[in-house]
């Protein structure tokens, strides 16, 4: 899927190109761009499939246009060309320091949540509950899913992608979409916690990072830096808390 930002004054523009399952693409593009810091913890004025005269076919549901109000602070880079050339991180492609993850957060990140850490015995039930709402999973196998839970791990809202980092995007724009925020207690994910998982947790303003799989080194030290909980290897046996 293609995503473009538009903004008055500046026609679409082509910013990100993304393997993804197909559904809840405007969730995907809304979670996206705010997790890029495109747009702020509101919705777009309008996200809607390009009718580009020229787009054949199979383009029509593939390409998404995010409407922004104003022109953007910084002007948008230009999509890698390359599928090495990027990655399905937030904003930090080319950014090799902690320094500059900090800053990218500091720059976009929404409301943090603000209430008590999450019980351990809790943080040990949500892999199981984010199992029970993966229905893509059940019939295919082949996907990842992201959750945003409140304090006592009631599931508020859950999306499944091909790609962990579209799953999570997913689900912050689902939020966003309905007027709410995405900060909640916690963000679980059916997979390992890397360091672009943390950054989105921490720009979204959840409390905790919850991973069934292992944290990676920088996604540690990120996540201690800016004050996330992170959890890793979580099971209803056992779950290890880094930061």
């Amino acid at each position: 899927m293609e995503i473009r930002l538009r903004w008055p004054g500046h026609p679409g523009q082509r910013v990100w190109t993304t393997m993804r399952t197909p559904g809840h693409d405007f969730e995907l593009a809304t979670g996206w761009a705010f997790h890029e810091g495109w747009i702020g913890a509101s919705a777009p004025s309008r996200v809607a499939y390009c009718t580009d005269a020229d787009l054949r076919a199979e383009q029509e549901f593939n390409v998404v246009t995010v409407d922004l109000t104003s022109p953007p602070d910084r002007a948008p880079a230009p999509p890698p060309t390359a599928l090495s050339a990027g990655s399905s991180a937030c904003g930090v492609c080319g950014s090799d320091t902690i320094d500059a993850l900090e800053r990218t957060i500091a720059a976009s990140r929404g409301e943090a949540y603000a209430g008590p850490d999450l019980d351990a015995e809790v943080v040990r039930s949500l892999p199981d509950r984010l199992r029970a709402e993966q229905p893509l999973f059940d019939r295919t196998g082949g996907t990842h899913a992201a959750a945003l839970v409140d304090l006592a791990g009631g599931v508020q809202a859950v999306r499944e992608d091909v790609g962990r980092h579209n799953a999570v995007d997913k689900v912050a724009g689902t939020r966003l979409l309905a007027g709410q925020g995405p900060n909640a207690a916690a963000l679980v994910v059916s997979g390992r916690a890397g360091f672009e998982l943390v950054q989105k947790a921490a720009v979204s303003g959840v409390g905790a990072l919850v991973a069934v799989g292992a944290p990676t080194s920088l996604a540690v030290e990120l996540a201690r830096r800016c004050g996330l909980a992170l959890w890793g290897f979580t099971s209803a046996e056992r779950s290890v808390r880094y930061a």
